[in-house]
């Protein structure tokens, strides 16, 4: 019914020629419907068109050669209506319909498709399409400082570690960019500096031929297969085969820091493969044995998007908030309830995240959670507790009782099974009791209204 919704009734008029007194011709010579008057209110660039006093403000169809039809029905709906459903957008289009935006000056619609862009890497912070959508951006865009959502897309696959990126999802330009952008700089990043130059010489030999592919993938092993006492295989690639992986290699090399990479590994793995320049060359990066360095580049950082509390696992009085970073417990959230992080830990590693305490009441808990539901938390009464399958134990005074404010460091040792805290900056011991953690833990917390509890990355 005309008249009940603004929107609505304007949606009416979209695409519709009965309401429209301009053609706008496509890329792909499809054909909309469009009124000059509503675009050019809406739009800086479509009222210069329009009405500049040039053929354009006469004729009765306008050509965009470099706009296909599907980008401009979200430029003509999002003009007309103000917004566009977020199922529109897509792997596909986002690139096109962020250019759009920009080349026809409408803000709110590329701040738009960058929350949209947001939102679905947190849902599944593992298996999203930033790989492809950064390498698309990186190899139609012009590359400036100011583009946001390369800037977003840089950020997104910086914290995703390059071996658990399939080969073929990321272009070798886009690697080439992400490496530049990230070479030297204090930002987070979350694959080792090895596994870098594996990625890169790897990918270099995929762009050569299958063959030169196979054989350098059975010629680097990953640093997990390298702490098995991994064998390296027999062969490697042939004089020509070298020759053009090197080539290929060659852009990629100069943003590798090879002082962050082991001089065993060099010496035995990298060297013999004869595709890059001798280790001497790089000598003047290589401290004595490496010593005192994580083999990361710029702030260590293990998928910074998995660090939200995960809503398929919260309780139901509870609130997620904040980009996922904040869980807040309803007014009707009498009993206690938890919510667990997506993150999942289980590799053989040390990991620290931060918990605070920005609004609370009565007691909270901080701490640790299995597949099976057995929690391990430490409580702000000072006490800690223990929830597994055999026993369910609480002991008092293992730290200072801490409230409103309280930062709370977690850390985990996966080596060892073992948990510890630090609670307004002092560092509290390993909990014996807590010494055979299961081998897949996640970051839980219990709390009840009025709680706040935020999580962050360390």
């Amino acid at each position: 019914m005309k008249g009940y919704s603004l929107e609505q009734d304007l949606r009416l008029l979209f695409n519709n020629p009965k309401y429209s007194d301009i053609e706008i011709l496509c890329k792909d010579e499809k054909k909309l419907y469009a009124s000059r008057i509503i675009l050019a209110a809406r739009s800086e660039v479509f009222d210069g068109l329009f009405y500049n006093g040039m053929k354009e403000s006469y004729e009765n169809q306008i050509f965009f050669p470099t706009v296909d039809s599907s980008t401009m029905e979200i430029i003509l709906e999002y003009t007309y209506t103000g917004s566009i459903k977020e199922e529109c957008l897509t792997i596909d289009n986002i690139v096109e319909a962020f250019s759009a935006a920009d080349y026809f000056q409408l803000l709110k619609l590329q701040e738009f498709i960058i929350r949209t862009v947001k939102n679905t890497l947190e849902k599944d912070y593992k298996n999203n399409y930033s790989p492809e959508l950064f390498s698309k951006v990186v190899d139609t865009m012009v590359l400036t400082e100011n583009n946001v959502l390369l800037n977003l897309l840089v950020e997104t696959v910086s914290t995703i570690p390059l071996n658990t990126i399939e080969f073929g999802r990321l272009s070798i330009k886009a690697l080439q960019y992400l490496l530049s952008c990230t070479h030297k700089k204090k930002k987070p990043f979350a694959t080792p500096e090895y596994e870098v130059f594996r990625y890169s010489a790897i990918l270099a030999a995929k762009q050569v031929s299958n063959d030169a592919f196979i054989t350098l993938t059975k010629q680097l092993p990953t640093l997990k297969q390298i702490n098995k006492s991994y064998k390296v295989k027999n062969g490697s690639p042939d004089d020509v085969n070298r020759q053009e992986i090197a080539k290929e290699l060659k852009p990629l090399v100069k943003f590798i820091d090879f002082g962050q990479i082991q001089i065993k590994i060099i010496i035995d793995i990298i060297e013999p493969l004869e595709i890059t320049p001798s280790v001497r060359v790089y000598g003047h990066q290589i401290r004595s044995q490496n010593s005192g360095i994580n083999y990361i580049r710029g702030i260590p950082s293990l998928y910074k998007f998995a660090y939200v509390w995960d809503r398929s696992r919260c309780g139901s009085n509870l609130i997620i908030e904040d980009n996922g970073e904040v869980v807040q417990a309803a007014s009707d959230c009498r009993n206690y309830q938890s919510v667990k992080a997506k993150i999942a830990f289980e590799s053989k590693e040390l990991f620290e995240w931060e918990i605070t305490v920005e609004v609370f009441r009565d007691t909270v808990w901080v701490g640790l959670t299995s597949r099976k539901g057995f929690a391990w938390a430490i409580g702000s009464d000072g006490s800690y507790y223990n929830a597994d399958s055999k026993t369910k134990e609480k002991t008092k005074n293992y730290c200072r009782p801490f409230g409103q404010g309280t930062k709370v460091i977690v850390h985990l040792d996966m080596n060892k099974r073992t948990c510890a805290f630090t609670v307004d900056n002092i560092r509290y011991p390993i909990i014996s009791k807590w010494d055979n953690l299961p081998s897949k833990v996640y970051p839980l917390v219990f709390l009840n209204y009025p709680s706040r509890i935020r999580i962050q990355p360390r």
